[in-house]
């Protein structure tokens, strides 16, 4: 059965296939079972995994519907945030998920494998030494945006694809204008509560940089 709380998902993306919306309903378990022998979500939120973590994660597919055969790099992915919902939203999309701490790759492994995930790559790496090249890269509250953009703009390749230029997304919150000043020519937000009509969205935002 189910866990109710998945029904947000259902909600707010009505076409999930089949598939999707077990690989979603698994989910819940899944980080459970892992978050109680390698914490990556704080215990006191694993009971809002789907609110404050997948849905959240989703945000960008508000923005972004990815086209087939894009090449995504999650950047300090953790256990598996953004990559592993955008990956089961998109299963037409590669995804390439990186984190520098490997206790929480090999969770982020484990639950993809267990969903049955076929369009992700995990790698214990420090995105200062990874060389794959990318349409975009995503990332969740990672560093700030000249630091995130100095590390990957040797990652991001220049043929387009997307309704977007090739670039970064990255979901952040509060004020970003100083974040973004560097970037006023070739940045964009959008506030993810005019897509989500949850209190937890208010001040969450999704900015972008064109590289």
């Amino acid at each position: 059965m189910e866990n109710p709380t998945v029904q947000i998902l259902f909600d707010y993306f009505p076409d999930l296939t089949a598939e999707q919306r077990d690989q979603f309903a698994r989910l819940d378990a899944l980080y459970r079972d892992w978050n109680a022998k390698i914490n990556v979500i704080s215990r006191k939120d694993i009971d809002n995994l789907y609110l404050h973590h997948v849905l959240h994660s989703l945000g960008i597919a508000r923005v972004i519907r990815f086209r087939p055969e894009t090449a995504v790099m999650d950047v300090g992915t953790g256990g598996g945030f953004p990559g592993i919902p955008l990956a089961i939203l998109f299963p037409e999309v590669r995804f390439h998920l990186v984190d520098s701490i490997g206790k929480k790759i090999r969770v982020a492994t484990e639950v993809a494998r267990a969903i049955g995930l076929q369009n992700v790559s995990l790698v214990h790496r420090n995105v200062a030494e990874e060389k794959g090249q990318f349409d975009f890269v995503v990332s969740r509250a990672v560093m700030p945006m000249p630091e995130l953009v100095r590390l990957v703009r040797k990652n991001i390749h220049h043929r387009q694809k997307n309704s977007l230029p090739n670039g970064v997304l990255a979901l952040k919150g509060g004020d970003l204008s100083q974040e973004l000043l560097p970037f006023k020519h070739c940045s964009e937000s959008w506030d993810l509560s005019g897509y989500f009509k949850e209190d937890y969205f208010k001040g969450k935002k999704l900015a972008f940089v064109s590289l």
